[in-house]
C-alpha cells in the first residue's frame, strides 16, 4: 500500500516548482532584457549596412535645367505614310589585335529602332496640279525618310569584353549606337521602303481628292518637268 507524502513533502515539492519557476521567469526578463539592451546596436548596424549599399550604389539624381532654348520653330506638312520597326546587331571593338586580351574592347549591341517615311507635301506646288478635261494630274514630291532612329528602352549592350589592363572606350557605345541608326535606315531603304510609302501616299491623296469629287486622279512622275 503506497503512502500518502507527509507535509513537509508536499511542502518540498512545491518549495522546488515555486524555484524553478521563478527561475524561468527571471531567465525571460533577462533575454528581454538583453535584446532590448542590443536593440539600438542592431538597428544602427542596420542603419548604416544602408548607407554603405546606397554609397556603393548610388541612385543618380537628374537635375533637368529649368532654362529652356527654343532655337527654331517651323511649320510641317509632313504626310507620313508607312513605319518599319527593326532589329540590328551591331558589332563595336577595338584593339582587337595581339594585345586583345590586354587592351582590347569589344561589345555586342542589340538595337531595336524604327524608320518613318512619307512625303513632305510642303514642297507641293501650284502647277504640281492641273486638270485636262475630268482628269486631275498630280505630281506628288518624292518620297523622303523623315525618321530612323532608336529605341532606347528596347536597345541594349548584350556582352561586352574588356582587356585585363583597360576600362574601355567610353565613346565605344556611342559609335554603335550612330551605326546602328545608320544601318536600321539603309535596311528600310533596302527593302523598299521609300517605294511603299510613295505608293501609300498616291493611295491617301487619290481617296481624298475622289471625295472631294474629282472622278479620275493621274499621279505623274515627280521628275518629270
Amino acid at each position: 500500500m503506497q503512502e500518502k507524502p507527509s507535509s513537509i513533502g508536499r511542502f518540498l515539492i512545491f518549495f522546488f516548482l515555486g524555484i524553478i519557476a521563478l527561475v524561468l521567469v527571471a531567465g525571460f526578463m533577462l533575454f528581454d532584457g538583453i535584446r532590448g539592451l542590443f536593440a539600438p546596436i542592431d538597428t544602427a548596424y542596420q542603419g548604416m549596412s544602408t548607407q554603405v549599399s546606397q554609397l556603393l550604389n548610388p541612385t543618380p539624381t537628374i537635375m533637368p535645367d529649368p532654362t529652356t532654348i527654343v532655337h527654331e520653330v517651323r511649320s510641317l506638312a509632313r504626310l507620313e505614310t508607312i513605319q518599319y520597326n527593326m532589329e540590328k546587331v551591331i558589332t563595336a571593338e577595338q584593339n582587337q589585335g595581339i594585345f586583345g586580351a590586354l587592351i582590347g574592347d569589344k561589345l555586342l549591341f542589340v538595337a531595336h529602332g524604327y524608320v518613318i517615311a512619307g512625303v513632305d507635301l510642303s514642297e507641293l506646288k501650284a502647277d504640281d496640279l492641273w486638270l485636262t478635261g475630268e482628269t486631275l494630274h498630280v505630281r506628288l514630291p518624292h518620297a523622303q525618310v523623315f525618321v530612323a532612329t532608336l529605341d532606347n528602352e528596347k536597345s541594349y549592350i548584350y556582352d561586352r569584353s574588356l582587356g585585363i589592363l583597360t576600362k574601355g572606350n567610353s565613346t565605344l557605345e556611342s559609335a554603335a549606337r550612330l551605326a546602328a541608326e545608320q544601318e536600321i535606315r539603309k535596311a528600310a531603304e533596302d527593302d523598299g521602303i521609300l517605294d511603299q510609302a510613295q505608293t501609300n501616299a498616291e493611295a491617301y491623296i487619290s481617296s481624298l481628292l475622289t471625295q472631294l469629287g474629282y472622278p479620275r486622279i493621274v499621279f505623274e512622275d515627280p521628275t518629270a518637268p
